[in-house]
């Protein structure tokens, strides 16, 4: 049995308002955050040199980075920067994935002033979606961008809008691009520590994209206070973080606040080890997973439910893998949605029997905006589906919307103070006591009992009105259903708005439409024994359900999955619903038909 790590106790102390709102804090103290990224790094360089942080795989093994190779390689890479004119007004644009070429480049820049945007590898690799790219590039006027492989990203690196930038790569250098190798070197001339001097708390290091779930993606201007503060709340929550050093295997997108700034910094904050999982949840990758899996094991795991469906399928027919990927788990962290209760229980068991106690399973709350986590669960619970508690130095307002759901708002030292060149968002994203509105709800899971902790209950922005005037909770009926067409079922989209039923627009997983087949010219599948086990599972759904705004009465299956290049997909891999229904208009209307596809509930 492996060592006990230390879990905290759950302490909220409430306020009721006259007006009806909850405001909901953390009865700890928040403890003294860094005051900037290169702290750490400056740090554990000293206290743990030969510690491995950044690794990638290379051929059968990992390149490896230890602290202190880190530290010299980030001194030259800034001195380099600087060197070259870069400063807080000159961005580089980041267009390749997760590796180590690339978080050396992000924490040299960090440590001199200078914002990455990192972006989606999606916008360079998918044909017909280097409009976002160009979206992105108008928007923060990057000075520099880099590329780990040239020949890979030459669709982004030829985007008109990024001619005349200083481009650097790091392989399969094209003709007028830097080496990384060459940034690497350094520069002599330029005075680091003079550089540095002008870093600091509300120095703006990071612009990050938002989804673009319900809008045009805006810029997320990241400050070292908001990272700083946001690493010093999770070690709050998690004080096992002390204990020993960290270590995980994560492909968590740094295009994203929760793998590039939560993962990323948790790792560079407390000492430990990022190994960087070239796999992903999703036919073709997740092998790679696996293999990795087998390599080096974590103690800790970050996955969204889907990756972590797989890898229990993966371990149940696989004791070896099993063994070596709960030996020195602490915690299993889920998010992107909530994880399906057999999933849960299952890990939680494989967990117990490898090493006779179960890890923290958990879940937390955050946007990009909130850098990210503002509430977490942060102590052994027997359930999935718990978002948990305010962490240290946050509040949380919950602002009465109908029955037990309230409103999210927020404020804290970790949330941000503006979007990009966009003061008209900004001036919209802040209410009259400065929480800001962050657009999702949640519910208590005991009114009693704040200690209990919060469920997350759809953003506001989903909800609609059937003609009749009654409201739908269209993102929590998703969540609730999701699990229900599991694992036939990537995603859904409700429907119904100014109608009188509840419909769906069903988006099989690529597995399905694999085993079934196409679809007709319109993009409707024709696979009659899926669709009536799918019917059967929406009857099911609508037995159990209370009033017709909770019932799902027709659907259609999709033979088209959803399109990045579109817009029907963002950045972070969500739904796009409201550009789905409004490119597949004519979709929508045939739901509504008396055609012989659509399934009635």
């Amino acid at each position: 049995m492996t060592a006990t790590p230390t879990y905290r106790a759950h302490k909220v102390l409430r306020e009721d308002r006259p007006d009806g709102s909850v405001l909901l804090r953390s009865g700890y103290p928040m403890s003294q955050p860094a005051r900037v990224t290169g702290d750490w790094l400056r740090h554990w360089a000293g206290a743990r040199p030969d510690t491995v942080f950044l690794a990638e795989r290379s051929g059968a093994g990992w390149r490896e980075v230890t602290y202190a190779q880190a530290l010299s390689q980030v001194a030259n890479l800034s001195a380099a920067l600087v060197g070259r004119g870069l400063g807080p007004g000159t961005p580089i644009l980041i267009l390749s994935g997760n590796g180590v070429d690339h978080g050396l480049l992000t924490l040299a820049a960090q440590d001199v002033g200078i914002p990455t945007v990192p972006v989606a590898e999606q916008y360079s690799l998918i044909p017909g979606a280097q409009g976002q790219l160009a979206h992105i590039a108008a928007l923060v006027r990057p000075a520099m961008v880099f590329a780990e492989d040239g020949a890979k990203f030459a669709r982004g690196l030829s985007l008109p809008e990024l001619q005349g930038l200083q481009t650097v790569v790091s392989t399969n250098i094209p003709e007028g691009a830097t080496p990384f190798a060459q940034l690497l070197k350094g520069d002599p001339g330029v005075d680091l520590e003079a550089a540095r001097a002008g870093v600091g708390p509300d120095s703006v290091v990071k612009i990050l994209m938002t989804s673009g779930s319900t809008s045009a993606p805006k810029g997320v201007e990241t400050t070292q206070r908001m990272m700083c503060a946001n690493q010093a709340m999770i070690r709050d929550a998690l004080p096992f973080l002390e204990q020993r050093p960290p270590r995980i295997l994560d492909w968590l997108p740094w295009n994203h606040v929760f793998g590039g700034s939560h993962n990323f910094n948790m790792m560079l904050a407390n000492g430990g080890s990022l190994y960087v999982d070239g796999g992903k949840p999703a036919r073709g990758l997740i092998d790679l997973t696996i293999e990795n899996s087998r390599l080096m094991n974590g103690t800790m795991a970050f996955n969204v439910p889907v990756g972590f469906a797989m890898l229990r399928d993966a371990m149940r027919a696989d004791a070896d893998l099993r063994r070596h990927y709960f030996a020195d788990l602490d915690m299993l962290f889920y998010a992107g949605a909530s994880l399906p209760q057999d999933v849960w229980q299952d890990l939680h068991d494989m967990a117990v029997d490898v090493r006779g106690q179960p890890p923290l399973m958990n879940s937390s709350w955050g946007l990009t905006e909130t850098a990210p986590a503002h509430i977490v669960q942060h102590e052994l619970t027997t359930r999935s589906g718990i978002v948990g508690v305010p962490m240290t130095g946050g509040t949380v307002k919950l602002v009465p919307e109908d029955g037990d759901r309230y409103e999210v708002r927020v404020a804290g030292p970790n949330i941000f103070t503006r979007y990009h060149r966009n003061p008209e968002k900004t001036a919209e994203a802040f209410d009259e006591e400065g929480f800001f509105l962050t657009g999702d709800a949640m519910s208590f899971v005991d009114p009693a009992d704040p200690d209990k902790g919060l469920r997350f209950a759809g953003r506001i922005s989903d909800d609609f009105k059937l003609m009749t005037g009654i409201w739908v909770r269209a993102a929590q009926m998703r969540l609730d259903l999701l699990p229900r067409l599991a694992p036939l079922v990537q995603d859904v989209v409700i429907t119904g708005e100014g109608r009188d039923q509840v419909g769906v627009l069903i988006l099989p997983t690529p597995d399905t439409l694999a085993r079934h087949g196409g679809g007709d010219d319109a993009g409707v599948l024709d696979a009659p024994a899926l669709a009536e086990d799918l019917r059967q599972r929406l009857a099911a759904f609508a037995a159990d359900a209370k009033g017709s705004s909770n019932r799902i009465a027709r659907a259609l299956i999709l033979s088209q999955p959803a399109s990045i290049a579109e817009g029907e997909i963002t950045a972070k891999g969500n739904l796009n619903y409201a550009r789905i229904k409004a490119r597949r208009a004519a979709l929508v209307e045939r739901l509504y038909s008396g055609d012989p596809a659509v399934l009635l509930i």
